[in-house]
């Protein structure tokens, strides 16, 4: 693989099987009475790939998800949460969730037990050398806290460009179009901490 390649845009998928996420986008769906051409209309994606979604036919591309969980008003971890947890939850490293684009130059890694949607969610994020990701805008309130821990890095939000050195952070409003760049002769590793609006739940 060349790590020098961009991560293509539209061609992001789930490394893991998720079955329970169809389940959860017809029960979202059906609390907020919306039939599936009007989700479709609100999510700008096909009503045949939502309904194939909701019958566990179709595997979401990452891309997907956001624009269904940004029309749904919800954090994205609604989506693909399983049942809920309590109490004191020990989550090893090969029980956390990773979600990677077709190329292999971006890695998501949830570090949080996936138990319901909540207001803030925790996520590793890894970048190959060179590589670049597109984020979707996230729903509206979204803020993202941004911390490099090795490498360098670029992040852009709306035309605006960060340069982010080891131990910096940046904190943004995400409900606009933003990139991850690795500006870096080294694969770069950033955590990031994800804030919803009030209103998401």
């Amino acid at each position: 693989m060349d790590s020098r390649a961009k991560a293509p845009a539209d061609e992001e998928l789930l490394e893991d099987e998720m079955p329970e996420i169809g389940g959860n986008l017809r029960r979202l769906r059906s609390e907020q009475g919306l039939s599936l051409d009007k989700l479709a209309h609100l999510a700008g994606v096909s009503r045949a790939m939502l309904g194939q979604i909701e019958l566990g036919q179709s595997t979401p591309t990452i891309k997907t998800l956001w624009k269904i969980s940004r029309a749904l008003g919800l954090p994205f971890s609604a989506l693909i949460s399983g049942s809920a947890n309590s109490g004191t939850t020990l989550l090893t490293a090969s029980q956390t969730r990773r979600l990677a684009n077709q190329s292999g130059t971006f890695v998501s890694r949830a570090l949080f037990p996936l138990g319901g949607p909540r207001r803030v969610e925790f996520y590793e994020l890894w970048l190959a050398t060179h590589a670049e990701e597109r984020a979707e805008p996230h729903p509206p309130g979204t803020v993202e806290h941004l911390t490099l821990s090795r490498g360098s890095a670029q992040i852009e939000v709306q035309g605006a460009h960060y340069a982010l050195n080891e131990g910096d952070v940046l904190t943004f409003e995400a409900d606009v179009p933003h990139t991850y760049r690795n500006t870096s002769a080294h694969d770069a590793l950033m955590y990031l901490v994800m804030t919803y609006a009030q209103n998401a739940s």
